[in-house]
């Protein structure tokens, strides 16, 4: 290349062109030198066989902090670098509590209301206390971080930094200085104090002062020594339902039974957080420049995070202290696909990169290329990826199969229904004429056809509170709710539009019209607009949905602000809502019925302001169960009171797609638990490889391209060299003639 330049350079060395001709051999000879730029490889080309994982997230984490971090992206980079006591078994299902950080489960005992020690069977309304003693791992080790950094004197370097300190401090990787040290019981007990800190307002603090012994007068006493801009020294002050044993075991006192506790204990809110990156992070200056919690954790898991840049990259890479854990040596029965790895170590990929892409087209389309190693669904690449058969599956198209892509699908853990505020002078209450015009409803509200029409087939009819994968939920024949449904052969079918009309009826409302006076029933439907150009076809669906029965429906379009007044205070009749499990336990869902949760009365969450006596019985004899057939029998009572008083119409269970490469060792999906990085693994080889083939440089435009400048450049030449000889021969033409007449 470099020997065929300067020969075309020579040749033209004393053209008036060549400036223009060198340019444009130039930028023709770049470009087919170099791949990266032919590529459009968004990745650094050195790293093309690095075993690093590539992903993408939408939007930037808002906080990092365990003790405030509460949503799903910010989870994606929490949940990797903390580590709580406890996590989810990765393959079992339902989803199954297991040791993370803490050696064993923790331990349970019961006290009365005087602290005496009671037996394990005692009845719940003996207990006033249950007492979690958890004794973690020893030898764990934080990641390197300045705050633990020390000088030979084992003074901490970092702990007393003037603001003259920062001027060359941008991010956490300029501090010259960095420390480790082992993890200990106290940093668990520290973090719980963190929950009650005034500045940080826990999302999870008004929850945890009903359970933890002592938390609401310790968020009261920290408000009143807090000094703002000043380090808050939690160890100075007594937390007295949380406090350290010895070095590796630590307690934390419930008041009464609150088993779901250990569900929180598999939660950031509960990992521990060190003294002196709190005290590090509280200096004067810090804030300033973005070192706080907020942007850089300081966790004991599998991944560090070492750059953040949230309005374009983040990275995370492996914990070089990070301490010993293997992949599952077991699951379920079906689970022999998910097991080639069984018993290595983890996590298996050194690098993750995060980019930032807002829009779902960019992408796809970098996915499509290879650039992504996994990617969601949105509706815009929705039919170019994935085609439904006759029997309402979910395949690939032909295009994804061509590139060895798969399709990975999974019931997330959530319910969304339509309910009827159970308040309401027409369809509420317990008479027999709203029950049965609740049932009818229920029936001609075909969900199977929602979920198609509008989900795109991502997801399932409901036949119940529960969801696939929490304990209580029941498949196949033994979970059809027969108020709406009924079993046949392989299948659940929903009831026929006539079951409905007669149930409407014997509701005292033939054909739609109130029995007594005539008037057709109308219904009001509150609902929340969010401007899309679904809103309206979503509408026209619901009121097709109840004019099968002759039932009209007002669809009252309002703010959520407005929506939300509307359901505290049970003005609305008729709505749709949702709920996504903050944990995998029945009782997340079902409490959703609760009467003493209502939301009128109570402020709960039970927005339909349902109330059962027996239900509500159950529900307080249920939740205390440790799960078993005991407790499923218990549930069943309480699904088939609630299915025949059908407050709800159960709605759908959303199903999550996934698309992986062929380079992606297959994964189990899991909507629950959030630290399943460490289980993930590829084969950068083979992501290389394709990466080439699909991205093979086209220079034959390029080629026509030049084809053409080099057309108009000879064009232009010899124009130029014409009317160059003309000139000069115009020019001598008086000097022949005079030549010639002597």
């Amino acid at each position: 290349m470099k020997y065929h330049l300067r020969l075309t350079c020579a040749k033209i060395k004393t053209s008036k062109w060549k400036p223009l001709v060198l340019k444009f051999m130039l930028a023709i000879l770049l470009a087919a030198c170099d791949d990266h730029a032919i590529l459009n490889n968004p990745h650094k080309a050195e790293e093309s066989l690095a075993n690093i994982s590539y992903k993408a997230f939408p939007e930037r984490p808002k906080t990092l902090d365990p003790a405030r971090s509460y949503s799903h992206n910010e989870s994606l980079f929490t949940a990797q670098i903390y580590e709580p006591p406890l996590q989810y078994h990765y393959l079992k299902r339902p989803y199954t509590l297991v040791p993370l950080s803490a050696a064993a489960m923790p331990r349970v005992k019961f006290l009365d209301i005087n602290k005496k020690p009671l037996p394990d069977d005692a009845k719940p309304d003996k207990v006033a206390y249950s007492v979690y003693e958890i004794q973690i791992q020893p030898g764990i080790l934080y990641q390197p971080h300045p705050a633990f950094a020390q000088d030979n004197d084992k003074r901490y370097i970092y702990h007393n930094i003037k603001p003259g300190d920062l001027q060359t401090i941008y991010r956490l990787g300029d501090f010259d200085h960095t420390g480790f040290r082992e993890l200990v019981a106290a940093d668990y007990v520290y973090q719980i104090k963190r929950l009650a800190h005034p500045t940080l307002n826990s999302p999870i603090l008004g929850v945890m002062v009903k359970y933890i012994e002592g938390l609401n007068a310790y968020a009261q006493t920290l408000r009143q020594v807090y000094q703002p801009n000043a380090y808050l020294d939690l160890r100075k002050y007594k937390l007295s339902g949380v406090e350290t044993i010895d070095r590796y075991q630590y307690r934390v006192t419930i008041i009464g039974i609150y088993p779901q506790i250990s569900y929180w204990l598999a939660m950031p809110f509960f990992a521990p957080v060190p003294w002196e990156a709190d005290l590090f992070y509280s200096q004067k200056g810090m804030k300033e420049k973005n070192l706080t919690f907020d942007w850089y954790p300081v966790g004991t898991g599998p991944y560090m995070l070492t750059e953040n840049n949230p309005n374009r990259q983040m990275v995370m890479e492996r914990n070089p202290n990070f301490h010993s854990e293997s992949y599952p040596i077991s699951g379920e029965e079906s689970d022999a696909v998910y097991l080639a790895d069984a018993g290595k170590p983890l996590p298996f990929i050194d690098k993750v990169i995060y980019s930032l892409e807002k829009e779902n087209i960019p992408r796809w389309h970098k996915f499509l290329q290879g650039y992504y190693d996994k990617s969601k669904i949105s509706s815009d690449s929705f039919d170019q990826a994935i085609k439904v058969n006759e029997d309402g599956q979910a395949q690939l198209t032909p295009m994804m199969q061509a590139r060895d892509i798969r399709l990975q699908t999974s019931i997330e853990a959530s319910v969304y229904f339509m309910a009827f505020n159970m308040l309401d002078d027409i369809v509420g209450g317990n008479s027999e004429r709203a029950r049965k015009l609740r049932q009818a409803i229920a029936i001609a509200v075909d969900f199977e056809e929602y979920v198609s029409i509008f989900l795109n087939g991502r997801g399932i009819a409901a036949q119940g509170p529960i969801p696939p994968g929490i304990f209580g939920y029941l498949s196949g024949q033994e979970g059809v709710n027969p108020v709406t449904h009924y079993w046949h052969k392989v299948n659940q079918k929903r009831k026929s539009l006539d079951a409905a009309k007669k149930l409407l009826a014997e509701a005292g409302y033939p054909e739609g019209r109130d029995i007594n006076t005539g008037r057709p029933l109308l219904l009001n439907y509150d609902v929340v607009s969010i401007g899309g150009p679904g809103d309206r076809a979503r509408f026209d669906w619901y009121r097709k949905q109840f004019a099968k029965l002759g039932v009209q429906l007002n669809i009252r379009v309002t703010q959520y602000n407005r929506f939300q007044d509307k359901i505290r205070n049970g003005i609305a009749q008729v709505f749709s809502w949702g709920w996504l499990a903050d944990y995998p336990d029945p009782e997340n869902f079902l409490f959703l019925l609760y009467g003493p949760n209502g939301k009128v009365k109570y402020g709960g969450e039970n927005a339909a302001n349902y109330q059962n006596p027996r239900y509500d019985t159950l529900f307080e004899k249920m939740k205390h169960m440790p799960n078993g057939p005991e407790r499923q029998n218990v549930i069943d009572q309480m699904i088939a009171i609630v299915r025949h008083e059908s407050p709800w119409l159960w709605g759908f269970h959303t199903k999550d797609f996934e698309l992986s490469h062929a380079w992606n060792r297959i994964s189990k999906p899991n909507t629950i638990a959030n630290n399943t990085l460490k289980y993930e693994r590829l084969e950068p080889i083979v992501r290389a490889a394709r990466r080439n083939q699909w991205n093979q440089p086209t220079f034959f435009p390029l080629l026509i391209l030049a084809g053409i400048v080099l057309t108009i450049l000879i064009s232009a030449f010899t124009i130029y060299r014409r009317n160059e000889h003309k000139s000069n021969t115009r020019k001598f033409e008086p000097y022949s003639e005079i030549k010639n007449q002597r």
